[in-house]
């Protein structure tokens, strides 16, 4: 029996060459080393903020275990004995934590009902001018206030409602008596989210005209050809391209929605509107920072991030299973 020999065959008598160990071996595509290897200058770009992630929001997270230890300053900075759940029963059984408690949820859910529909009824309004011109001036009226300090934004409404400022001056002009607004716990929660709307609507409508530009245009010839009017255009067309968007965008909130702009409330608030106006985070800062009660603060504080994490995960979930549209 005869064997055909090709050329690519070795000659007889001498064995097949071997790969060489040093030579390294190629990424299979679609492997996760294979992306790198192709697209490192990329990845190359997300080193310093994952160096920042880690150094100023993941490791102080080590920070936390003070709340089940009992910290003092100057001593060891991961507490000085063991004190379990002490200082969770603490805040637990504590009246004024509970009235923080219930502030921030009743400004949290006053900021979100206001906050997050107005930007989308903003950007279609803008949507609709036909001028470039007009749409360029009111876009860029509504994005200044976010551009501004906090500390001039909340000067700025300390001015205007002062007991002799504009506000009152205009309740004079019709009669009424000058009302120190800043003063009366009843007012804070109007004021708080007014200043928000007005700082925050602007720059919020940038992402829904972004994904308005999105929508195809054949849809809406379509729905036209059908004989939809503007209005049914705008909520059988406009509204389900921007769902996407606007359900990210709502679940980012809910993820925020217990922190409640601390600064904003730490300038506007005083100990006559404690009341209305003191929640979690700067309850916080006066157990943490100006009482120095540094364990105490911890565990309140780590209350707050266990409960944002359940309403963010929570609202994933259902905005997954009912809309079919979710962060991950």
């Amino acid at each position: 029996m005869s064997t055909t020999r090709t050329l690519d065959d070795p000659p007889p008598g001498t064995r097949p060459a071997r790969p060489d160990p040093g030579r390294r071996r190629r990424a299979r595509p679609g492997t996760w080393r294979h992306a790198i290897r192709r697209d490192w200058q990329l990845y190359s770009l997300a080193i310093l903020p994952l160096l920042f992630f880690v150094i100023f929001r993941y490791g102080p997270m080590i920070g936390n275990v003070i709340a089940f230890r009992r910290f003092e300053p100057g001593g060891n900075v991961f507490g000085e004995s063991w004190v379990g759940l002490r200082y969770v029963k603490m805040f637990l059984s504590d009246p004024t934590f509970w009235n923080v408690f219930t502030n921030t949820l009743v400004l949290g859910t006053l900021t979100l009902l206001f906050c997050f529909p107005l930007p989308i009824m903003l950007a279609l309004l803008l949507n609709e001018v036909r001028n470039r011109r007009v749409k360029r001036f009111l876009q860029s009226v509504s994005y200044l206030p976010h551009f501004l300090s906090m500390v001039i934004v909340a000067g700025i409404v300390m001015q205007m409602l002062a007991v002799d400022g504009p506000v009152n001056q205009i309740v004079k002009a019709f009669g009424g008596e000058a009302t120190a607004f800043m003063q009366k716990p009843d007012w804070f929660r109007t004021i708080f989210v007014s200043s928000e709307v007005w700082q925050t609507v602007g720059w919020g409508t940038i992402l829904y005209l972004a994904a308005l530009t999105t929508i195809d245009e054949q849809l809406y010839d379509a729905a036209r050809m059908d004989g939809a009017n503007r209005w049914r255009q705008i909520w059988h067309v406009t509204l389900p391209g921007i769902r996407p968007t606007a359900v990210t965008l709502l679940i980012l909130n809910i993820g925020t929605f217990m922190t409640v702009g601390f600064e904003k409330v730490l300038l506007l608030y005083n100990p006559l509107t404690y009341p209305t106006a003191d929640v979690i985070s700067t309850y916080l800062y006066r157990m943490g920072v100006e009482s120095s009660n540094l364990s105490y603060a911890a565990a309140i504080g780590l209350f707050e991030a266990v409960v944002g994490v359940v309403l963010i995960v929570s609202a994933n979930l259902i905005s997954r299973r009912t809309v079919g549209t979710s962060l991950w």
